[in-house]
């Protein structure tokens, strides 16, 4: 099943956030259901996600898809590559040593930081064999890459741009719309409508399938 919300609603504050969701993210999750967030490098997007769900006490994890973690380099043309399985910290001390003015500018050593204190390094999406209840993607590209579960797993869109800014206004959407789902009694047959009310406090297009 594929549903597609065209989503709008009421003004947003800076940031794109609508206010009635300032504050609706205060409650501590029981950890009931199994989330996984996903982007292109685990680094910005699903990190700034991972980072505040598991503060409130859900059961969370965060992957990239991509086939390497790619991050901005000193020009648009040269960036800095890694494997997935490199450590956080490893990167960390290899942009230091190439330019620590430069990546602490760009907020790149600022994040890395972040990021090691949540989890040891990036996670490949593909390589993962655990299971997830719902996954949620920060782009729709990515969505077919996590078609191939082979149980029963909602899968939620909602573009974020990958820049620091966006990626802490998604933070709070995927916040708010976890504690939605969670306090949820039957999720399959509810998420339809839990989508469709979500609608009204998020301008933003949503796409789910199973």
């Amino acid at each position: 099943m594929s549903t597609q919300i065209a989503v709008t609603g009421e003004s947003s504050r800076d940031g794109g956030i609508p206010a009635s969701l300032y504050g609706k993210h205060s409650e501590v999750s029981k950890g009931k259901l199994r989330f996984s967030v996903v982007c292109s490098s685990n680094m910005n997007r699903s990190m700034e996600a991972h980072a505040m769900l598991q503060k409130k006490g859900f059961n969370v994890r965060s992957f990239g898809s991509g086939s390497q973690v790619k991050l901005p380099g000193p020009s648009p043309t040269a960036h800095n590559i890694y494997s997935f399985s490199t450590p956080y910290e490893e990167i960390y001390k290899d942009l230091v040593a190439k330019d620590k003015n430069l990546y602490t500018q760009n907020g790149l050593l600022n994040m890395l930081d972040r990021n090691r204190r949540v989890k040891p390094h990036p996670e490949r999406f593909q390589e993962y064999k655990g299971l997830s209840d719902v996954i949620i993607c920060c782009e729709e590209l990515l969505m077919n890459t996590e078609m191939e579960h082979c149980h029963l797993v909602h899968i939620i869109n909602i573009d974020i741009r990958d820049n620091h800014e966006e990626a802490t206004c998604g933070a709070l959407l995927f916040c708010h719309l976890c504690t939605l789902l969670e306090k949820s009694a039957d999720l399959d047959n509810e998420i339809e409508e839990i989508l469709s009310n979500f609608e009204n406090i998020c301008k933003r297009t949503i796409l789910h399938t199973f």
